[in-house]
């Protein structure tokens, strides 16, 4: 019998990256608070918050799949969300301009019995030094208010970074899809068949 598959999300980035896989499955935007607690680091936020989307779209459907995801930037264990307006992307990219950032994208899978597996992978991009004039015209041709860090590596954005490093290409975009296969595939999912976790 085949198992639902449900991507925790209202992310077209995770639903973009979903597509590639050619596997059938829904989407159910969790209704959590998002807010990091007091004291935790920016990737333990994202572990907690991945199985925490994930267990509450799993609560509502009982024996599905669920795949939850969460990211966060790291700047020197400051936190850097999604800046939603203009102004608030121009001051991010300023304070990232010629420095490492760590984006943390954490995988959370819950399989039909309600079991969770989930990990994290790690991107660490090194930013240009970036003029003001080259940020606002970066900032307002792509409006990047609903990515972490205000940079899209999918589009424009790479021309902000001097160097990427990655376990996994498609983390950085939000959704690590070579670690999700592993889980999908332990999981139950036939992402290929006869593939191996």
């Amino acid at each position: 019998m085949t198992k639902a598959l449900i991507l925790a999300s209202s992310s077209r980035y995770r639903r973009e990256l979903l597509d590639r896989l050619g596997i059938a499955y829904t989407c159910v935007s969790p209704d959590i608070d998002e807010s990091a607690l007091p004291g935790e680091t920016p990737q333990d936020t994202a572990l907690r918050l991945s199985e925490k989307k994930a267990r509450a779209v799993w609560d509502a459907n009982p024996g599905a799949v669920v795949i939850g995801s969460d990211q966060v930037a790291d700047l020197n264990g400051v936190k850097l969300g999604k800046p939603h307006t203009r102004e608030n992307a121009i001051r991010q990219l300023r304070s990232m301009q010629g420095r490492e950032v760590v984006f943390t994208t954490a995988l959370c899978v819950i399989d039909a019995d309600g079991r969770a597996e989930k990990l994290k992978s790690q991107t660490t991009i090194r930013m240009r030094e970036l003029s003001d004039e080259a940020i606002e015209a970066y900032v307002d041709r792509e409006k990047p208010f609903d990515c972490a860090g205000a940079a899209k590596i999918e589009r424009l954005g790479i021309a902000l970074m001097a160097s990427v490093t990655s376990d996994d290409p498609t983390s950085l975009i939000g959704l690590p899809l070579m670690a999700l296969t592993t889980l999908l595939t332990r999981a139950g999912v036939e992402v290929l068949p006869g593939l191996r976790a």
